[in-house]
């Protein structure tokens, strides 16, 4: 009898039978896009993070742009906020804005290893945030 491998895209590669799990290590979330709502932007940011964390994820990069103003979104605000909160604990190591990453990218880095192939995106971005899971 032969066995079925299934393959998801949004959850990695499964391989049956005692054979190893590979998940993918960081997801992208863009918390920015259809110009939600505040309110509506931290439910999509709390849902996702949830959902990566229960498939093995070990980190996200939140997307919620700057702001059109120049100093800083609505989204932006209430992201950080909202991952600084204890009832987040369960769910976030620790987070870091696109502005910290240089002086933090190590000790990230050192979290999620995969995350060196997304420096391109994270450094000195304002518009994203770096969460890793736990």
């Amino acid at each position: 009898m032969c066995d079925k491998i299934i393959m998801l895209p949004t959850v990695g590669d499964f391989h049956l039978r005692g054979v190893m799990i590979t998940q993918k290590k960081v997801a992208e979330v863009n918390l920015e896009s259809e110009m939600p709502t505040v309110d509506v932007a931290i439910q999509k940011m709390k849902n996702s993070l949830t959902t990566y964390k229960r498939l093995g994820y070990k980190a996200v990069i939140l997307i919620h742009g700057y702001g059109s103003t120049g100093v800083g979104g609505g989204i932006k605000a209430a992201v950080i906020k909202c991952l600084e909160e204890s009832s987040m604990k369960g769910i976030v190591k620790t987070f870091v804005v696109g502005e910290q990453w240089s002086s933090r990218k190590k000790e990230l880095v050192g979290m999620c290893k995969a995350l060196e192939n997304y420096e391109h995106k994270i450094a000195n971005n304002y518009g994203i945030s770096v969460v890793i899971l736990r």
